[in-house]
């Protein structure tokens, strides 16, 4: 009864934070800042976590944390229980040290099943597998509470191996990647991302080239305009969007997020499953989940701004469609390609936009696909 007791407060809670929103735009009052530096150099990445700031986004109860909870993205997303046995592996840069107590807290808070280092389901290593952490970051250590909190959301029942690289720079976060592979992992989540460059075709891409291993990446927070690792032909790059409880069968409705990324890659080749006509290289998004601030995910993090927070950003949804290709248990060849196969088992997101051009899917919403939230959101397992 305490399971249920909290996660039906929590619930309640998340939608009158939710019903704040309105469809592809922030709200009055709500404010936001970014977890990480917006500008990276060349060949780093930042983060995409964005961080409500605003007086209704802190906790209101002790027991019921602003923010959608557990049960509300179950609910959204129509997941069912179950990932036992599987793997969703998290790569992000710096060292959280409160990553295990923080996320016993969530956990615990909405009636999930322990999740530690003793009892095997958590592992915290750096980018070669060691126990000799980076230097702690107060702004990536929010990443990282987003990130396992979210695989904890989705797929309770997941191993989660925590891979801190020692720098945001392609190359050791790409080097993480390859050691979650190793680890076992089914899915590797990575919410961060940068400009595109040449080089991500002949020196970066490789870290993302795991055949059987779903590698989901964020498409960015910054509106139209497209970001590297979401640009790679080997990803799942995952989109944005606005979720609000409604009157429909479904129970929730989703529009556009403004801030998703979206577009055509200046330099990937079209993958052969991507069949859209104005993009004559890659075009991302892929597919997308829940990413507005305005409507966004609670999350508890103590290093650094301290207790229950609420997130948004794509940082909130890669980890969220990582975690629905574990619970899908059949994740084989190239895990990108699933969904274009499988359309119909998605909820097409029919409605808003993240910026100009020219009117056309590349950031308008359509029936079908369109390029800030691909081919939609999941429904059920069944697209992955």
């Amino acid at each position: 009864m305490k399971f249920k007791s909290l996660l039906a407060v929590a619930a309640m809670a998340a939608t009158a934070l939710a019903m704040t929103g309105t469809a592809s735009a922030a709200p009055t009052g709500v404010t936001t800042v970014h977890s990480c530096s917006t500008a990276p150099a060349p060949g780093y990445a930042a983060c995409t976590a964005l961080r409500r700031t605003d007086a209704a986004a802190r906790s209101f109860a002790p027991a019921a944390p602003s923010g959608l909870s557990p049960a509300n993205l179950q609910s959204a997303y129509k997941l069912p229980t179950g990932g036992s046995g599987k793997t969703v592996a998290i790569v992000d840069a710096y060292d959280d040290p409160n990553a295990e107590s923080d996320l016993a807290t969530y956990r615990s808070t909405f009636g999930l099943p322990a999740c530690t280092t003793a009892n095997g389901c958590f592992k915290k290593v750096n980018q070669t597998g060691g126990t000799s952490y980076p230097t702690g970051d107060t702004g990536w250590s929010e990443e990282i509470s987003l990130d396992v909190d979210m695989v904890s959301a989705v797929c309770p029942s997941c191993h989660i191996p925590l891979v801190e690289a020692t720098s945001p720079s392609y190359v050791n976060l790409g080097t993480g990647v390859n050691e979650a592979v190793t680890l076992g992992a089914t899915a590797v989540s990575n919410s961060y991302g940068g400009g595109e460059s040449s080089a991500e075709t002949t020196s970066y891409d490789t870290y993302y080239n795991h055949p059987g291993v779903a590698i989901t990446v964020s498409s960015g927070d910054s509106g139209y305009g497209v970001e590297y690792p979401a640009a790679s032909r080997y990803v799942t790059a995952v989109g944005g969007t606005h979720l609000v409880t409604s009157a429909t069968t479904r129970g929730w409705t989703e529009t556009v997020w403004s801030g998703a990324g979206s577009g055509c890659s200046a330099y990937e080749a079209k993958p052969t499953w991507q069949t859209d006509t104005s993009c004559s290289r890659r075009t991302v998004a892929d597919v997308s989940a829940v990413a507005d601030p305005a409507t966004g995910v609670a999350v508890y993090d103590t290093y650094g701004v301290s207790g229950w927070l609420v997130f948004g950003g794509t940082s909130v949804s890669s980890p969220i469609v990582a975690s629905v290709y574990a619970l899908s248990g059949n994740v084989s060849g190239v895990p990108a390609s699933l969904a274009y196969s499988h359309a119909s088992s998605l909820f097409d997101v029919t409605s808003g936009s993240n910026g100009s051009c020219s009117g056309t899917y590349l950031c308008t919403a359509k029936a079908g696909y369109d390029g800030p939230t691909g081919l939609g959101t999941p429904n059920g397992t069944g697209a992955f």
